[in-house]
């Protein structure tokens, strides 16, 4: 089916549910983009999208849902891979890409936008690079233009490689480190990629090509351990051993860092490659994109990084391998994540109600005197204590105290998210949230704690229990607190 000239082309996302597919599928929604997203598990997605947004069951390993999920589309964002799956990736990749490109030339679509791998061939690429470059023709073969996008490091929250020099420079004063950290790169900051895959949806009709991306530095592995740790105010050592093969290198990633060790080979395999810019096409190309440098990055990353925390969930990708892992006492990189839920029986504006109300005189529902404690102590130590208490016993704004935490964000009726003010080796957050559920709401709970260094971990997991205790018990209370308090006429749903 044809689009009609007066109807924007509806465009089509794969990959949705990834870490750049994510970021992306947001960004086209703030555009106001007619858009589709391809999903194995469409109740992944469907929550809180927009109307212009449709999402379909489809499966790139299941040729007979994809030509629906085609049909009418003009441009494709092809984000899948399958790094993260046991056996053989680089044959599920290529079976992917191949019914993918089938089903695109058959349903008409007039252009695939695809995000690879950096890389020269002449370098002798690793089965990762090699794979993702294979992608690009496979997906190139049948006829459909297609725009490839070849980035090195990804420097974001929750990117695979930046969240490995964080591990690693978080919990090390010392780092044992093979040649690899040594490789010139390209790192990018990941909103800058999503510019790219945004801004390629405008390139002429028919035009298509490979085009190399990067940042505004050419950086190693090293250079951002060491830019990393001077803005974390870590002082590191990199000491560096000729011994460490891919496999030890792999082994040893999977016990001092989030990564899995299958994960990890893949990646060194990569990273031992020089991945920078050789051409400047997409500098020609795309001339309003002016990627930052590494310095620029790190900062902007870390200076964002409550939000994203947050508004990400910080959900792993459902990558095509099919495995889904709970977010229940999940790490990511240094970061440490309580999140726990209660389903009560009212509207979600009553719901929050004991929310809103948290803190001040009226204590924190469960624990006043741990509470208390906590904030003596912090006292002693040169913090703030309790005693600030807070402004309006029934009304918040953002920006003003609350007890030893911060009011960060603020949505009536739906959001409250604070951030820790009292003395910890970290940084950490406490956030509530309300959703309808079924004729009830569900009140969601989330504790983020960002350790530094040694002792911030080793404070982690001294108060662990204390923190099981308290939490588990204030989300509780609200919960009953929530189901007696009356009803007031906002809170009504017509």
């Amino acid at each position: 089916m044809a689009t009609s000239p007066s109807t924007p082309p509806r465009l089509l996302l794969a990959g949705a549910t990834g870490y750049v597919g994510g970021r992306l599928l947001r960004a086209l929604e703030a555009h106001g983009e007619r858009l589709r997203c391809l999903a194995r598990r469409p109740e992944d997605l469907v929550a809180g999208r927009p109307a212009t947004t449709e999402v379909v069951r489809g499966d790139v390993f299941e040729p007979s849902t994809l030509a629906e999920a085609l049909r009418g589309i003009h441009t494709a964002w092809y984000l899948i891979h399958s790094m993260g799956s046991a056996g053989s990736f680089e044959a599920r990749d290529r079976l992917a890409a191949e019914n993918f490109a089938t089903a695109a030339a058959e349903a008409g679509v007039r252009r695939i936008i695809y995000l690879g791998g950096s890389g020269r061939s002449e370098d002798g690429l690793s089965a990762h690079l090699r794979s993702r470059q294979e992608v690009g023709r496979i997906l190139a073969s049948t006829g459909v233009p297609v725009v490839e996008l070849r980035a090195s490091i990804i420097i974001g929250t929750g990117s695979l490689s930046f969240e490995m020099v964080r591990a690693l420079t978080e919990r090390l004063p010392v780092l044992i480190t093979p040649r690899w950290v040594s490789v010139e790169a390209q790192p990018i900051l990941v909103t800058d990629v999503v510019d790219y895959l945004l801004a390629a949806r405008h390139l002429p009709e028919g035009q298509s090509g490979v085009f190399e991306i990067g940042g505004a530095d050419v950086c190693t592995y090293g250079g951002l351990i060491r830019e990393y740790a001077r803005q974390r105010g870590l002082k590191r050592t990199l000491i560096r051993v000729p011994f460490l093969t891919p496999r030890l290198s792999s082994l040893w990633l999977g016990l001092v860092t989030p990564v899995y060790a299958r994960v990890g080979r893949k990646l060194i395999d990569s990273i031992r490659h020089p991945t920078v810019v050789t051409d400047d096409r997409a500098a020609r190309t795309f001339p309003d994109i002016h990627p930052c440098g590494v310095r620029e990055a790190i900062e902007r990353v870390l200076r964002k990084e409550a939000d994203a925390v947050i508004e990400t969930r910080w959900c792993d990708a459902v990558s095509s391998a099919g495995e889904v892992r709970s977010l229940e006492g999940r790490r990511l990189g240094a970061r440490r994540i309580d999140r726990r839920s209660r389903v009560v029986t009212v509207p979600p504006a009553q719901a929050f109600a004991p929310v809103r109300r948290i803190g001040g005189r009226r204590g924190w529902y469960f624990g006043n005197a741990l509470w208390r404690v906590r904030g003596f102590l912090d006292l002693l130590v040169g913090g703030v204590g309790l005693r600030r208490g807070r402004r309006d016993a029934d009304e918040l704004r953002v920006g003003e105290p609350l007890d030893f935490w911060r009011v960060e964000a603020y949505e009536p009726d739906r959001r409250l998210l604070l951030r820790a003010e009292m003395k910890v080796p970290g940084r950490a957050w406490l956030e509530f949230t309300v959703e309808p559920e079924g004729s009830g709401t569900r009140i969601w709970q989330t504790a983020v704690f960002d350790p530094l260094g040694v002792f911030g971990r080793l404070y982690w997991y001294g108060i662990w229990p204390l923190h099981v205790l308290v939490f588990r018990g204030m989300l509780r209370r609200i919960a009953e607190q929530a189901e007696r308090m009356p009803a007031s006429p906002a809170s009504v749903r017509p």
